[in-house]
C-alpha cells in the first residue's frame, strides 16, 4: 500500500548539520532576511575575533561557520 506522504529518513550521521540548518531556518524565519544577513555578518565578526586567540577558537570558530549559514540562508 503506497501513500502519498512519504518520511524522508536523515542518516544519523547527517543529524547536526540538518539540525543546525533548521535552526538557522528557524532564526530567518522569526527575524526576517535583513535582519538575518546583518545578523549573520555580526556573528561572522564576532567569530573571526574571538578566534584570534587558540582557546577563543573553540567558540569562534563555530560562532563563524553559524554566522556564514545565516548569510547564505537569508542570501538563498
Amino acid at each position: 500500500m503506497s501513500t502519498a506522504k512519504q518520511d524522508k529518513h536523515t542518516p544519523w550521521y547527517l543529524w547536526p548539520f540538518v539540525a543546525l540548518w533548521k535552526l538557522v531556518a528557524g532564526i530567518v524565519a522569526l527575524t526576517g532576511r535583513l535582519v538575518a544577513v546583518i545578523l549573520g555578518l555580526v556573528l561572522m565578526i564576532v567569530g573571526v575575533v574571538v578566534s584570534l586567540t587558540v582557546v577563543g577558537a573553540i567558540v569562534g570558530v563555530p560562532l563563524a561557520i553559524v554566522g556564514l549559514l545565516l548569510v547564505l540562508r537569508g542570501l538563498f
